[in-house]
This record gives C-alpha cells, sequence and structure tokens, in this order.
C-alpha cells in the first residue's frame, strides 16, 4: 500500500475531529498533516493497546530509533515515509517527534498528577508540541509572528488536551487513569475511589465545571494570540477549535456525564462546524 494511502486511511478510520480539520486544505498541506496525524495516533496507539510495559517500551525505543532514520532521511514506516515525502514534514525538528514520544512515555510512568503543573509537562509533549508541528505545517505566517504563533499553538494544544481529558475521565478510569490532579480532587472533596468506580457526587460536578472554565479560558488565550493575518493561513486550527469548543460545551450541557459515557459530535455535525468555520473571516 502507498505509503500516503496508509496515512489518509489511518487518519479517516480513526473517526477523530481532526481529519474533519483537514478536509478543505490544498493536497500538499493535506499530505502533510494527515501522515503527521497518522503518525500521531501510531505513538498514541502504543501505550492505549499494549498490555505489557515492556513490549510499550520496547515499540517506544523503535519510533526513537524510527524518528532518528526520519532524520537521515530513511524512515521505514509508512507514516515517517510519507511525512518525510513532503517539504512541510522534512522541516519538522525531530526533537519535537521526540518530545512527543516522550510524553506517550509519560503513560507508562504516571496513572496521577499531583498537581497541574506537572500535568501541564504532560499535555504540552502529547499536544502543545502536536500543536506547534501542525501550525508549522498550515504555514502562512510572517517571521515576525512566529513568537505569537507559537503561544497560540501551545494554548490551543493545551485547550483541546483539557478538553480530552474532560471527555474521557470514566474511559481512562477504567484503564486505572486519573489525569484530573490529586490537589484539585482534594480541593472539591472528590475521592479517587469515586472516579475509579463512576460515582456522580456534588463535588465532582463542581471538580469539572472547574476544568470546563479552565479549558475554556485556554481556548480564549489560543485565539486571542493568533495575529489577524495568520487567520486564514491557520483555518484547520480553528476548525479544530470549533468542533472541540462545541463538544466541551456539549459535555457541560449534559451535566458532565463522563462518568459513564464519552459524549461525542457526529460527523455531520463536526462537517458543519468545518464547513461554517472555513468559510468565516
Amino acid at each position: 500500500m502507498d505509503a500516503h494511502q496508509y496515512c489518509q486511511e489511518r487518519a479517516a478510520a480513526s473517526g477523530s475531529s481532526f481529519y474533519y480539520s483537514f478536509v478543505f486544505l490544498p493536497q500538499d498541506t493535506r499530505r502533510a498533516i494527515t501522515a503527521f496525524y497518522a503518525l500521531c495516533r501510531e505513538l498514541d496507539d502504543v501505550v492505549d493497546e499494549c498490555h505489557e510495559r515492556q513490549v510499550a517500551e520496547a515499540k517506544l525505543d523503535w519510533w526513537r530509533a524510527e524518528i532518528a532514520r526520519f532524520a537521515a532521511g530513511e524512515p521505514e514506516h509508512p507514516a515517517t515515509r510519507a511525512l518525510h515525502d513532503t517539504p512541510q514534514g522534512r522541516a519538522i525538528p525531530p526533537a519535537l517527534l521526540l518530545e512527543i514520544v516522550d510524553g506517550m512515555a509519560m503513560d507508562l510512568d504516571r496513572l496521577r498528577y499531583p498537581d497541574f503543573k506537572s500535568l501541564n509537562l504532560y499535555c504540552y509533549r502529547v499536544a502543545g508540541v502536536v500543536g506547534e508541528v501542525a501550525a508549522a505545517i498550515f504555514g502562512g505566517s510572517r517571521s515576525e509572528d512566529d513568537r505569537e504563533i507559537r503561544r497560540y499553538a501551545h494554548e490551543l494544544g493545551l485547550a483541546f488536551q483539557l478538553t480530552n481529558i474532560i471527555r474521557d475521565v470514566g474511559e481512562d478510569a477504567r484503564r486505572g487513569r486519573i489525569y484530573l490532579p490529586q490537589d484539585e480532587l482534594a480541593r472539591f472533596g472528590v475521592r479517587e475511589a469515586d472516579i475509579l468506580s463512576g460515582v456522580d457526587t456534588p463535588g465532582f460536578q463542581a471538580l469539572m465545571q472547574f476544568q470546563y472554565e479552565r479549558a475554556s479560558a485556554h481556548y480564549d488565550s489560543a485565539l486571542a494570540a493568533l495575529p489577524a493575518r495568520a487567520r486564514r493561513a491557520q483555518r484547520p486550527g480553528r476548525v479544530m477549535a470549533a468542533i472541540y469548543r462545541t463538544l466541551l460545551d456539549e459535555i457541560r450541557r449534559d451535566k458532565f456525564p463522563v462518568l459513564r459515557a464519552r459524549v461525542a459530535l457526529t460527523p455531520l455535525r463536526k462537517l458543519w462546524l468545518a464547513s461554517k468555520t472555513w468559510l468565516s473571516p
């Protein structure tokens, strides 16, 4: 199978909201971001699908070696081959790809986070760096905008990851993981045992409202940091923000049912949000 076809099928099969932000891109940019997304999915699946730590560690080590091969121009995996086949992909600093691998590796060592500061490092590696790479692939920024674009990308990546954490509380708990900071659980009187057993409480509702407000603030910070002249080039990120923020609002509107259900938007609604945002100034 052609490497780009592999990445396209990988992205489409995921059902992720990210896929809808690629639909309207020019072909060369779409091929690059689809390959990068496929690579991120491959890395994410290492931790989610490998139930033995040693196997997961070995696979992540293989990916570190593969990134070295990518840097040398000799990648082996379809995702890295497709990424290297694009000018935008070849411009990605390998160190950023290694940061993403290190973020995935944190899931092998940490099932809990004592405070938001420690969680923030995880979010930076698995989402902030992803946002920075994606923003660079979309391009269209002037050199004087680089600092603002990076801030926008990191803030938006953090907002996405915080939304994921809120959405997946129950699913993560069934894997024995709690990403909500421990000191914040204590502040709102939420017991780990209640989360692990799926028991909703007034304290849990208050805790989730607090998480919602934090995520919303990061969406606001991201969009405020985006220079006006870069808004058009960065439309894919804005599409994702529209989809994810709508999902976040939906979760809140449903009173945070995340311990027992995974809230999702329909494909039609995602496509409508994508087209509406793409056509906005």
